[in-house]
């Protein structure tokens, strides 16, 4: 028997349409982006997390000639963020990434493995949190929670 699986996400015309909250977080993860060690693929990420105490933090991607050695953005933002913040709710992550001198209007999802690495603080914290993605012009995905970019996920519900 085929099924079929919807997923369910917001387009977002362009940064115009942000609300404050989600234009700071769109604004820090474009800042930190410029901070992408990216000397192999030339692909610069920036990634924000809005905490529930309100506090933004920022990461971006850090390659390595060792690879997979590097991270991607968004796994060292929560990973830095659950280090420093055990206790503290992640709300809303904003992604966004382009090649480092070309500009492009498509948006940019977490790879598989951020998913994966989202999910499980997800599953910790108990809550969803908001995942915003975009390129630096253009449209803005936003979904509810990484299970809807992760439907057939593996937690450790399963172990």
């Amino acid at each position: 028997m085929e099924k079929e699986l919807k997923i369910s996400f917001e387009a977002i015309r362009n940064y115009d349409s942000l609300d404050d909250t989600e234009k700071k977080l769109f604004d820090e993860a474009k800042k930190i982006r410029e901070n992408a060690y990216a000397p192999y693929s030339h692909f610069h990420v920036g990634c924000a997390v809005l905490l529930e105490n309100g506090e933004i933090i920022t990461g971006s991607n850090q390659e390595n000639a060792a690879y997979p050695s590097g991270l991607c953005a968004e796994r060292t933002t929560i990973f830095w963020t659950a280090a420093n913040f055990p206790n503290v709710k992640m709300k809303k992550l904003f992604v966004i990434g382009a090649p480092k001198d070309a500009l492009s209007s498509t948006p940019i999802p977490p790879c598989g493995s951020c998913r994966q690495s989202i999910l499980e603080y997800e599953a910790k914290q108990q809550e969803g949190i908001e995942i915003y993605f975009a390129s630096l012009d253009g449209e803005i995905f936003k979904t509810k929670s990484i299970r809807d970019l992760l439907p057939f996920s593996f937690d450790s519900s399963y172990l």
